[in-house]
């Protein structure tokens, strides 16, 4: 799996790099700034693309927009140092998939990382109920009329967007409604592609929007 680093500080960027490195990820490429990020994106075409929320030059939520805008398949998932980070919740919103704690351990960050190359990306529950009061506000600050009705959702398939909009991994999920993981994961993705969603976070927001939470 070929991974982009774009962070300026260069011993987080280097432990990161050997971090992945031994676990046999190939880190194709490094970035200084959000611009440079854009542009190494284009021209390496990574798997995954690991963005800091406070990168310097081109901020990371339009480095985020432009990275999505030349790719929209590119996987981005934003590196922070605090789970309160208001530009990596403005990331999200922009259309990352994930968020990672800088210093939540290597176990966590490869987890992370791991979870974004195979579709699966999370983020934090605290995280999620920031994100869906953000997409409140901006609901109401902005008075949008009620959105399109989505396609006919089962009640499981309601409960399941209910849950990932909490943040809830698929461990969690499952024990909640009583199913497998397996069962769950295989839920996840059905929703998402009947949703046209790509990942955990826009599923959030549509359950936002469509007031399934």
């Amino acid at each position: 799996m070929r991974v982009l680093i774009a962070d300026d500080h260069t011993m987080f960027r280097v432990e990161l790099r050997e971090l992945l490195e031994d676990r046999g990820y190939s880190v194709v490429g490094e970035a200084l700034t959000g611009a440079s990020a854009v542009r190494q994106v284009r021209k390496l075409r990574p798997d995954l693309t690991l963005i800091d929320a406070a990168i310097q030059g081109l901020g990371v939520v339009d480095a985020t927009q432009a990275i999505l805008d030349q790719d929209p398949t590119s996987k981005i998932v934003v590196l922070t140092v605090a789970d309160d980070d208001e530009y990596a919740l403005d990331a999200l919103l922009a259309g990352a998939c994930g968020y990672l704690i800088k210093h939540a351990g290597n176990g966590q960050l490869v987890a992370g990382v791991r979870a974004a190359t195979s579709g699966d990306a999370m983020i934090p529950p605290a995280v999620a109920t920031r994100l869906v009061a953000r997409v409140r506000e901006q609901r109401r600050a902005q008075r949008v009329d009620a959105p399109p009705k989505p396609p006919p959702l089962t009640a499981r398939e309601r409960d399941i967007l209910r849950l990932l909009a909490q943040g809830r991994e698929n461990s969690a999920i499952a024990a909640e409604l009583y199913i497998s993981p397996a069962t769950v994961k295989t839920h996840v993705a059905h929703l998402l592609g009947k949703l046209k969603l790509d990942n955990r976070v826009q599923a959030a927001v549509f359950a936002v929007r469509h007031g399934i939470v």
